[in-house]
């Protein structure tokens, strides 16, 4: 979450891990909902700079892409799981 404060990013990303927790049918803590939060917004940034050459720009397109990068990561957990 470029150009935000630390703060900030923690509070970005405890409500885009909730939201993803929400979409994504999880029962997380507040703790691992703002990991997946930041994590998630790092990943989205990446995937975005690498798709579209830029990211969004903005809280609110940061959070969009927290929530998709935080999707994408529990995803992830879930095919792990399965597969161990």
């Amino acid at each position: 979450m470029e150009g935000f404060g630390w703060i900030l990013s923690i509070i970005l990303g405890a409500i885009a891990g909730w939201i993803a927790e929400k979409i994504m049918k999880s029962d997380h803590g507040l703790l691992l909902n703002i990991i997946l939060g930041i994590l998630g917004a790092l990943l989205g940034n990446w995937l975005a700079r690498a798709v579209f050459g830029t990211t969004a720009g903005g809280a609110i397109g940061q959070i969009v892409i927290a929530v998709i990068g935080a999707c994408i990561l529990i995803a992830l957990g879930r095919m792990i799981r399965r597969n161990t």
